[in-house]
Protein backbone atom coordinates (compact mmCIF):
# COMPACT_ATOMS: atom_id res chain seq x y z
CA UNK A 1 0.00 0.00 0.00
CA UNK A 2 1.49 3.22 -1.18
CA UNK A 3 0.41 6.67 1.09
CA UNK A 4 1.56 10.00 0.80
CA UNK A 5 1.62 12.67 3.19
CA UNK A 6 1.97 16.57 2.79
CA UNK A 7 2.54 18.89 5.59
CA UNK A 8 1.38 22.51 5.48
CA UNK A 9 4.47 24.39 6.17
CA UNK A 10 7.13 23.41 3.53
CA UNK A 11 9.87 21.26 3.12
CA UNK A 12 11.46 21.65 6.62
CA UNK A 13 8.44 20.16 8.25
CA UNK A 14 8.33 17.20 5.62
CA UNK A 15 11.79 16.79 6.97
CA UNK A 16 11.43 17.09 10.63
CA UNK A 17 8.18 14.35 10.08
CA UNK A 18 10.78 12.10 7.82
CA UNK A 19 13.40 12.22 10.46
CA UNK A 20 10.59 10.82 13.44
CA UNK A 21 8.93 8.34 11.35
CA UNK A 22 12.12 6.56 10.88
CA UNK A 23 13.12 7.28 14.30
CA UNK A 24 10.23 5.70 15.25
CA UNK A 25 10.23 1.79 15.82
CA UNK A 26 6.87 0.60 14.20
CA UNK A 27 7.27 2.79 11.08
CA UNK A 28 10.58 1.30 10.46
CA UNK A 29 9.16 -2.52 11.21
CA UNK A 30 5.73 -1.78 8.80
CA UNK A 31 6.54 1.06 6.20
CA UNK A 32 9.54 2.35 4.02
CA UNK A 33 8.85 6.14 4.05
CA UNK A 34 11.43 8.43 1.65
CA UNK A 35 11.00 11.81 0.79
CA UNK A 36 9.60 12.70 -2.99
CA UNK A 37 7.91 14.91 -5.63
CA UNK A 38 4.08 14.15 -6.10
CA UNK A 39 2.41 14.68 -9.55
CA UNK A 40 -0.53 16.73 -9.78
CA UNK A 41 -3.54 15.46 -9.34
CA UNK A 42 -5.38 14.33 -12.98
CA UNK A 43 -6.29 17.16 -14.71
CA UNK A 44 -4.88 19.64 -12.33
CA UNK A 45 -2.06 22.18 -13.62
CA UNK A 46 0.65 23.10 -10.85
CA UNK A 47 4.05 22.39 -9.55
CA UNK A 48 5.63 19.41 -8.32
CA UNK A 49 5.19 19.07 -4.37
CA UNK A 50 7.14 17.40 -2.14
CA UNK A 51 5.20 15.36 -0.13
CA UNK A 52 6.31 12.05 2.11
CA UNK A 53 5.95 8.85 0.87
CA UNK A 54 4.46 5.35 2.86
CA UNK A 55 5.18 1.98 1.17
CA UNK A 56 3.79 -0.51 3.80
CA UNK A 57 4.60 -3.86 4.38
CA UNK A 58 2.46 -6.92 6.26
CA UNK A 59 3.54 -5.62 9.02
CA UNK A 60 1.39 -1.95 8.65
CA UNK A 61 -0.46 -0.97 11.40
CA UNK A 62 -2.57 2.19 10.79
CA UNK A 63 -3.17 3.06 14.41
CA UNK A 64 0.26 3.25 15.28
CA UNK A 65 1.10 5.52 12.30
CA UNK A 66 -1.87 7.98 13.45
CA UNK A 67 -0.02 8.05 16.72
CA UNK A 68 3.38 8.86 15.36
CA UNK A 69 1.85 11.48 13.28
CA UNK A 70 -0.01 13.01 16.21
CA UNK A 71 2.69 13.00 18.52
CA UNK A 72 5.37 14.70 15.84
CA UNK A 73 2.29 17.38 15.45
CA UNK A 74 2.37 17.78 19.08
CA UNK A 75 6.12 18.65 19.03
CA UNK A 76 5.72 21.64 16.60
CA UNK A 77 5.52 24.73 17.51
CA UNK A 78 2.67 25.68 15.17
CA UNK A 79 -0.23 23.09 14.37
CA UNK A 80 0.18 22.37 10.84
CA UNK A 81 -2.28 20.53 8.70
CA UNK A 82 -1.29 17.47 7.56
CA UNK A 83 -2.68 15.88 4.17
CA UNK A 84 -2.69 11.95 4.27
CA UNK A 85 -3.44 10.51 0.51
CA UNK A 86 -4.37 6.50 -0.03
CA UNK A 87 -5.29 6.35 -3.84
CA UNK A 88 -8.39 8.76 -4.36
CA UNK A 89 -8.78 8.85 -0.25
CA UNK A 90 -7.86 11.66 1.49
CA UNK A 91 -7.92 13.04 5.22
CA UNK A 92 -6.72 16.10 6.52
CA UNK A 93 -5.90 16.39 9.87
CA UNK A 94 -6.56 20.22 11.22
CA UNK A 95 -6.29 19.83 14.81
CA UNK A 96 -5.53 16.19 15.29
CA UNK A 97 -8.38 15.48 17.71
CA UNK A 98 -9.91 11.39 18.65
CA UNK A 99 -12.12 12.17 15.73
CA UNK A 100 -9.93 12.72 12.71
CA UNK A 101 -7.12 10.04 14.17
CA UNK A 102 -10.32 7.79 13.86
CA UNK A 103 -11.49 8.85 9.99
CA UNK A 104 -7.24 8.36 9.11
CA UNK A 105 -7.35 4.76 11.05
CA UNK A 106 -10.33 4.20 8.80
CA UNK A 107 -9.21 5.06 5.18
CA UNK A 108 -5.79 3.39 6.05
CA UNK A 109 -7.37 -0.01 6.79
CA UNK A 110 -10.21 0.02 4.45
CA UNK A 111 -9.26 -2.72 1.67
CA UNK A 112 -8.04 -1.01 -1.62
CA UNK A 113 -10.51 -2.47 -3.89
CA UNK A 114 -13.43 -1.22 -2.94
CA UNK A 115 -16.44 -1.22 -5.56
CA UNK A 116 -16.97 2.36 -6.98
CA UNK A 117 -20.00 3.13 -5.80
CA UNK A 118 -19.05 1.68 -1.97
CA UNK A 119 -16.30 4.14 -2.32
CA UNK A 120 -18.23 7.18 -3.39
CA UNK A 121 -20.57 6.92 -0.67
CA UNK A 122 -17.54 5.85 1.91
CA UNK A 123 -16.16 8.91 0.46
CA UNK A 124 -19.33 11.20 1.15
CA UNK A 125 -20.05 10.08 4.40
CA UNK A 126 -16.72 10.73 5.02
CA UNK A 127 -16.66 14.37 4.15
CA UNK A 128 -13.60 13.10 1.75
CA UNK A 129 -13.59 13.14 -2.06
CA UNK A 130 -12.46 17.11 -2.09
Amino acid sequence: MRIDVAVNGGEAELRSLLDWLRRDPAARRGAHVELVQAEPAPGQMGMLTDVLQLVTENAWSAASFALALSTWRQTRPHARRITVRRGDLTVDLDGGDDEELRRLIDVLERPAAAPDSDRDRDRQADGEGR
